[in-house]
Formats: C-alpha cells, structure tokens, sequence
C-alpha cells in the first residue's frame, strides 16, 4: 500500500520539473469549511503528496539512527539557521506576568515577528529563480508553530510544517537525497523549538484527546521514531516505557526522545497519562508499530474536520482532485 501512494505522491526531483512549467504561485487558502467536504481532501492532489511524502521519509529513515552519517546540503543548512531564528526570537520574548498559568500572552508578541518576517525567511531558502514561490510557501510555515489566538499547538500545526517541507520539495529546494536530513536534522530542529515554545509559553495541546490522543503536541516523530527502530536487535517495542533504555538510546532515536520529553513533562505512572503509548508497548514488533501509527494517523488526524478545516491549499499542494 505504502509504495502505491509514494508513486501517486511527491517524490522530490520529478516534481521539480513539471512545476517550472506553471509558475502561477498563489496564497494558500482553507477549502474544507463543512464536514462533506472531507472528501474533497481526501480525493486532492495534495492529500496524495502530504501522504506521498511522509511515507517516502519513513521508508527513507528505516533502520537508521540519528547519529547516522548523510549529506547535510546548503539548503539544509538554510533550514536550521530559519529555526535557530525561531529560536532566539523566543530568548529576546519572555514570557509576562499574568493571571492565568496557560497560554502566556507574549507569545503572540513572538509569533507577530514570524508573520512580519515569514517571507523574507522563505526567500532566503529558495533558489533565485523560485523566489516567487516565497509567499506561498511562507504561510505553511505560519501555520505550522499553534495558534496566535488560542495560543494553543497540535497535530494540525505539525502537519503544516511538513506541508512546508513538501513544498520545498516541490520547487525543487530539497532533493531526493536530502531526506534523512529533513527528518534527522530539521524536523528534529522543528521538535525542540516547538517544545520551547510549548514550555516557555505553556501553550494549549489544540484538540487534545488527553490520555486517548497518543501525545499532547506530536505524531509524526512516533511514526519516523518507530520506522527507525525496524528490525532493531535489542530494543523491541515494550522497552520503550522503561526509563533506563530512554535516557540510554534517546540520542539516537527520535521515538525515545519524544517519550523522554513525555516523561519530564507528566507525573505519575506511565500507562495513566500516556494510555494509548502504553497499549502500544504491548505490540510485538517495530513494523507492526509503524504501520498501525500510519493508520492512526490518517484516522486521528488526517480524516478528522476539526484538524482539516485549518488546513490551506495553494498551486504546490492543491485541493484539485489526483490526475487518473
């Protein structure tokens, strides 16, 4: 199932060429206002290509540590120097005094800098002859780090910043051979912002399922995490809730490090605040694992309104139906 739908997908470098052709960049915009209009989605090209790229990446970091040697490229190295600006935005912003304990104000002061800068940011990334793909490109990435009115971070959000991944993509940015760098190197990058703010700001989970949802904030590390541990010797799925093998392995696997960021977040046993994590201890192997969090994923988060009504669409990821 996993290769029809990366074929159907975007596979970085033959997207690149068939977009020179249309140049006709726009401003992404919600389509799905109604829940009828799920199928919309479900049927669009850029359902094919989100689903098309995150499955392409699973397959890519298969079996492979974060500590693992690959190409890190220039535009890579552009990516982790957006997030590191990200980053100290978040040192020059403290957070303020006030009354309620969540949802800390000057996050919007924060989050007032990304909007005002989020082009030149995109630009800067972009080869010059894709310059123009900047302000499009530039709203997923605004998307992608919560809510400046709720002051809330979820699934929806994550989502947003691999749709800005699959963009660049798209133009043509990032290539074939780039993938263990995205995942590894800039969506781990992403992780720990994200986490930064989350922490700093004591932003909202956004439609948080509490102990049903399988993490407050995240899911595709649990789903990159898990394909990264196919066919480990050692570590198998029900060591994951002990403490010693996290705080042992968690430098090389991104599934660890979520639990470990799980674990200094929540008090109390395991299997009470984490239930749904904890059921999946009990599977027996890592494959079995990656293929039910992809299944997951498409039901808890990809074919739920209240996650795809915020989702936007443009001419590089288009709600315009898969060609036959």
């Amino acid at each position: 199932m996993a290769e029809t739908e990366q074929q159907s997908g975007s596979a970085p470098e033959d997207e690149a060429v068939e977009d020179t052709a249309c140049d006709a960049y726009m401003i992404p915009k919600k389509e799905i206002s109604m829940v009828p209009d799920m199928g919309k989605w479900k049927r669009s090209q850029a359902y094919a290509d989100y689903m098309g790229f995150i499955l392409t990446l699973n397959e890519g970091v298969k079996g492979k540590k974060l500590t693992c040697e690959y190409k890190v490229s220039e535009t890579i190295e552009k990516l982790l120097d957006l997030l590191e600006t990200l980053d100290r935005w978040i040192n020059e912003t403290p957070p303020v005094d006030q009354p309620s304990r969540f949802g800390n104000k000057a996050y919007r002061s924060w989050y007032a800098k990304l909007d005002q800068e989020a082009d030149a940011l995109v630009a800067a990334i972009l080869p010059a002859e894709k310059s123009a793909a900047a302000p499009e490109i530039a709203v997923y990435l605004k998307e992608s780090v919560g809510n400046s009115t709720r002051i809330d971070y979820g699934t929806g959000h994550e989502a947003a910043f691999a749709a800005f991944l699959c963009c660049l993509c798209k133009v043509g940015a990032l290539r074939i051979d780039d993938q263990l760098a995205i995942v590894f190197k800039v969506f781990n990058r992403y992780l720990s912002v994200m986490r930064k703010l989350q922490r700093t700001y004591r932003m909202e989970p956004a439609g948080s399922q509490g102990v049903w949802g399988l993490d407050d904030f995240q899911f595709l590390p649990f789903i990159w995490g898990s394909s990264q541990f196919v066919d480990h010797p050692t570590v198998e799925p029900r060591h994951f809730i002990d403490e010693r093998v996290v705080n042992e392995h968690h430098q090389d696997y991104m599934f660890l490090d979520c639990i470990k960021f799980i674990n200094e977040m929540k008090t109390g046993p395991f299997a009470e605040h984490s239930n749904q994590l904890w059921n999946i201890s009990a599977v027996p192997s890592w494959s079995k694992v990656n293929q039910g969090l992809i299944r997951m994923y498409k039901a808890e988060c990809l074919e739920k309104f209240p996650v795809i009504q915020h989702f936007k669409f443009g001419s590089l990821l288009s709600i315009q139906p898969t060609k036959p």
